[in-house]
């Protein structure tokens, strides 16, 4: 089956605050053990969400105002430290689709996007007027449109995006995801071993 074409994607938002956010911030290390990604969502910020004791600190994640929102709204150097692919994997599986940020780090970007979500900048200015918008209307629909390069909160306001040019065309193309593209070539590169003379028994 072909991989899904990701031109735009539209959702609620919610800000989670704070620049250089470590991926062990965003699932914490216990949580690594896991044979497969299933249920990891339910651990995405969990040390800053919950205290020793199990009460809620008020994470915006806990808030009820932004239940359902399927764009992640953060700060600068978003994903910084160890390149665990777990911290992208449990954003999926809450249920965001895309994150927006002043800038990410490099690999966590990397394995965001071979997971087809979308990593857009935004100017600093700009992320402070979206992260407003939304903490102050938590209902506004966002838009994160790879095809015309920009973000937009609602029907008024709207920000240019910034993307890798590779990374924008392989989600817009269905070609976001390197296993899944092996998987859809099986036959091609059976053909092709077949051919090479020292593939042959």
């Amino acid at each position: 089956m072909a991989l899904a074409k990701i031109e735009r994607v539209v959702g609620r938002g919610v800000h989670v605050a704070g620049e250089d956010i470590d991926t062990d911030r965003i699932i914490p290390a216990r949580f690594l053990k896991c044979v497969t990604f299933d249920g990891l969502g339910e651990h995405l910020f969990k040390d800053v969400r919950f205290r020793e004791d199990g009460s809620k600190t008020g994470h915006p994640l806990d808030d009820p105002r932004f239940a359902g929102a399927s764009i992640l709204v953060v700060d600068r150097n978003f994903g910084c430290g160890s390149s665990r692919e777990h911290a992208p994997q449990s954003i999926a599986k809450r249920g965001f689709k895309a994150i927006v940020a002043e800038s990410f780090a490099e690999i966590f970007f990397g394995n965001s996007i071979a997971l087809g979500i979308p990593c857009v900048s935004l100017a600093r200015a700009d992320l402070d007027q979206l992260a407003k918008r939304v903490e102050s209307r938590p209902d506004t629909v966002l838009t994160v449109d790879l095809v015309e390069g920009v973000v937009r909160a609602g029907d008024d306001l709207g920000w240019p995006l910034g993307i890798k040019p590779g990374a924008s065309e392989a989600l817009q193309k269905g070609l976001w995801d390197p296993i899944g593209q092996l998987l859809e070539a099986k036959d091609q590169i059976r053909s092709v071993a077949a051919s090479l003379p020292y593939m042959r028994a």
